[in-house]
Parts: C-alpha cells; sequence; structure tokens
C-alpha cells in the first residue's frame, strides 16, 4: 500500500466538495506554506493547492499562516536596522505613473525609514516599481543584507521579492501557466520582513481590504494602513474619495478620505514617461494630478504613524515637506 503524500491532506481539507470542504486553519496554513517553501509539495500538488485557494479566497487565518510561515523562513540580518515603515509593492502602474514613489522618499528624506519590496515586470503594459527606482537613481537591493545597510545609510531600499523569497517569486509567476493569481499575490504584501511596526497595504480588488485588515489584527501588527489605491498599489488617487481600514494595537477601524480634487477626474497619461517622476521632484515640471498623489499618499501614511492627530493636519505636514524638499537630491 503506497503511503499518502504528507501535502495532500492540505488539498483534501480544500477540495472535498461543497459539503465536506473547509478552510485551512491558521496552523493548518503555516504547516501547508512551510512545505511549500521547503519544495516538499509535488507540483501537481502546489498547483491544485493554489486553484482551489483561489475559487474560495483565503481566509485571514489563512493568510496570517501564511504570512508567518514566509517570515520564518527567511534569515534576516542581525540586527535588524532601525524600520518605521512596510511599504509593498506589487501590482505596477498602467494608468497613472508610480507617484506613491515620491512619496515614499520624501517620507525617507523627513527621517522615517522604509522597506519597499515588490517583483519586477511581468506585464508589458505596466510601470513596475524597480524601473521607477531605476529612472530616480535608487538601485534595488539584491540581498535583505544589502537593503538593511541601505536603510541604514539612506532611510530607504528597494528589495525585489526574488531576491529575498524567490520560492514565492516563482509561484508568482506561475500565473501565466495557471491563468489566475493565487493567494501568493496577497500573502507577499504582508510579508514586512524587517518587521516594521506600520504596515501599508495597497490592494485593487476592494473585498480583500477586510482580509488585508484582519489578518494584520491575528499578525498582531501594531499599526496597519488597507486602502484601494491607484491599480492597486499603495497610492491614493486624488480624484476620488479613499476609504482606509486601520489597525491600532489591536482596534479596527476606518476612515474616509475626501477625494482632493472636486468633480474633476483626471485622463490616463498616454506616455507613462517615468522620467517625469524626478522632473516633479526636481520643479522642472507642474503636475497637480502627480503633486496631489505625492503628498496625499505620504499623509496616509503620515497619520497611520501617528505624525498626524487628523486627515487635514496630515495633509498640510505632507505638503510642507513637499514644498521644503531637497529638490537637488533624493538621499541616495
Amino acid at each position: 500500500m503506497t503511503e499518502e503524500h504528507i501535502f495532500a491532506q492540505y488539498v483534501r481539507i480544500l477540495g472535498k466538495g461543497k459539503k465536506g470542504s473547509r478552510s485551512l486553519t491558521q496552523d493548518e496554513a503555516y504547516e501547508a506554506m512551510r512545505l511549500i517553501l521547503a519544495n516538499a509539495a509535488e507540483p501537481v500538488q502546489l498547483g491544485a493547492f493554489l486553484m482551489l485557494m483561489r475559487v474560495k479566497e483565503e481566509s485571514p487565518d489563512e493568510l496570517a499562516g501564511f504570512v508567518r510561515a514566509a517570515r520564518d523562513s527567511l534569515t534576516l540580518p542581525n540586527p535588524l536596522p532601525r524600520i518605521d515603515l512596510d511599504w509593498s509593492s506589487y501590482a505596477g502602474k498602467r494608468r497613472q505613473l508610480p507617484w506613491f514613489t515620491l512619496s515614499a522618499l520624501l517620507l525617507a528624506e523627513n527621517g522615517i525609514s522604509i522597506l519597499m519590496h515588490g517583483i519586477g515586470g511581468r506585464k508589458h503594459d505596466r510601470v513596475y516599481t524597480h524601473a521607477a527606482l531605476e529612472s530616480l537613481g535608487i538601485p534595488a537591493s539584491q540581498s535583505l543584507d544589502e537593503a538593511a545597510m541601505r536603510i541604514r545609510q539612506h532611510g530607504f531600499a528597494f528589495l525585489p521579492l526574488e531576491q529575498f523569497q524567490p520560492k514565492l517569486q516563482s509561484i508568482i509567476d506561475l500565473r501565466d501557466v495557471l491563468g489566475l493569481r493565487s493567494p501568493v499575490h496577497t500573502l507577499a504584501r504582508m510579508l514586512n520582513p524587517f518587521q516594521a511596526p506600520c504596515l501599508m497595504q495597497g490592494i485593487f480588488h476592494p473585498g480583500y481590504k477586510e482580509i488585508h485588515q484582519q489578518a494584520a489584527l491575528l499578525l498582531n501588527q501594531p499599526h496597519a494602513a488597507v486602502l484601494k489605491g491607484e491599480g492597486g498599489e499603495i497610492e491614493r488617487n486624488p480624484d476620488a474619495p479613499c476609504q482606509v481600514l486601520t489597525v491600532h494595537e489591536s482596534i479596527a477601524g476606518e476612515e474616509l478620505w475626501p477625494a482632493m480634487f472636486e468633480g474633476q477626474r483626471h485622463m490616463k497619461d498616454e506616455t507613462m514617461d517615468v522620467h517625469r517622476l524626478a522632473a516633479l521632484w526636481h520643479g522642472d515640471i507642474e503636475d497637480e494630478y502627480g503633486l496631489a498623489a505625492v503628498t496625499g499618499t505620504a499623509a496616509i501614511a503620515l497619520k497611520l504613524m501617528g505624525r498626524a492627530e487628523s486627515i487635514a493636519a496630515a495633509e498640510t505636514l505632507a505638503r510642507a515637506m513637499w514644498d521644503n524638499r531637497p529638490k537637488d537630491k533624493f538621499g541616495q
């Protein structure tokens, strides 16, 4: 008699029909992801697991278990750098430039240390963070240790997922084979590898806001903000009101940030020229949408971190930071 494969139980839990299937507990999700990261699941099992999870959508407990396993598999620098804010970037932009990169750099210029992590270009019709930062003269880190060094030196680092969790990157790359996204797209956003007390989350599908918020609570994340960002990135769309779901010391909350333009809808950027990012920072061009996206996004981070007590105060502080930015440099 052939012994059942160790991973089969997790496929069975998810796929045992309408009446027999259920979600994984947090501990089961932890063990399933631990086996996946250890390459202990067969390829056919991995594909079945990912697609069964995709059909039902991951629960907060499952997401928390996946994140715990992925974090435990990391070999972190010792000591960790002082880190204030974790900023994930996994969507890419196709309607507007990734103005949020300037938001993060603006915060870093004002003493807020940030780790940004994400993926490179998978779709040709999008501008990814890696390319945007390269246009600003900021190279991607090649390891967790290098990212830690850059944070200590400059207060900011960008680390591609493939450089610190290559297995998760390889699963994301399966989207072209399977035709659908997988739970790893959600998991990667919550990795927070340097254990920052403040976590920013940008999502595209509105239903995932509550999942991220509840998972942050389960993971005992001190402070978190989840928003439906422009294009799925952590970027406030200044043309529309922005709902932000928060976590502060185990308490879930909600904020509604007003539109920054009244009755106005900016058109899609047809050129998507990343060099406009540096030009706006240096003061060589004017772009009302870009400026509002930069300061509006920075304001959400400032409010999350307790640097401002109200939405209005956060927006005022972000604009003051912008007005006093060093136009000749980004701190790298």
